[in-house]
Formats: structure tokens, C-alpha cells, sequence
């Protein structure tokens, strides 16, 4: 008796065991493209940008914006995310040089980081219209 209760509790074990394998191994994340594209640029422009100066950073993010709110210019996804992630980069040296904006700074790089192709592509057919 005792045996069969000690295989019926093993086999039960087991049982959750692999289930809860099975499980953890379709929770895998898969990265998307954009994900994949924003953090190339992430890590091709990351040293350039933490040593703009304020200067160089105001005329990137004039330059984004300029050519957001144009009508006639509609940004490839590559030169959307370069932007967008440049100004996310820039936030970490914000962070740097103003250690009392540090939660701020890192809500924006979030921010920037958050912005997605498509979106800009539907503000654009609104903007048309």
C-alpha cells in the first residue's frame, strides 16, 4: 500500500515537473525586427551620441522634428529609429550631467525608446488628410 501511494505521489511529481517545463519553454520571448533594428542602432550610435554637446542634440531633434511634421517627407523605418533612438541615447547623458534628473531622464529614454514605426506612418496619413 505504502508502495503504491509512494509511486502514485512520484509519478505525480514528475507529471508537474515536465508540465511546468513545457510551459516555462513556450513563454520564450521572441524579438521583433523593430526591437532588433533599435538596438543595432542603439549600439552603433551609443558612444557618438553621449558625446554630443547640447548644441548638436538641439539640431538633431529640430532636424526629427522638422521632418516629423512635414507632410511631403515620410521617414524610412530605419531613419525613424535612428532618430528616435539617438534622443533615447541622449537622455543617458542627461542623466549623467544632472544626477538629480536621473528619473526623469530615464522616463524619457523609455519614452523615446516606446515609439514605433507604425505609429508615425498613421500620424502621417493624418496629416495628409
Amino acid at each position: 500500500m505504502k508502495d503504491i501511494k509512494l509511486m502514485a505521489s512520484f509519478s505525480m511529481m514528475l507529471f508537474f515537473t515536465f508540465s511546468f517545463w513545457t510551459v516555462s519553454a513556450q513563454e520564450k520571448i521572441i524579438m521583433s525586427n523593430d526591437v532588433l533594428l533599435k538596438e543595432a542602432i542603439y549600439n552603433e550610435n551609443r558612444v557618438k551620441v553621449l558625446n554630443f554637446s547640447l548644441k548638436e542634440f538641439d539640431a538633431l531633434f529640430f532636424e526629427f522634428s522638422d521632418k516629423k511634421s512635414n507632410p511631403n517627407v515620410v521617414l524610412t523605418k530605419e531613419e525613424f529609429y535612428k532618430y528616435t533612438i539617438q534622443i533615447a541615447i541622449f537622455s543617458d547623458r542627461l542623466a549623467a550631467l544632472y544626477p538629480d534628473q536621473k528619473e526623469i531622464a530615464a522616463e524619457s529614454k523609455k519614452k523615446w525608446f516606446a515609439e514605433a514605426y507604425e505609429d508615425y506612418l498613421l500620424s502621417k496619413a493624418t496629416q495628409k488628410k
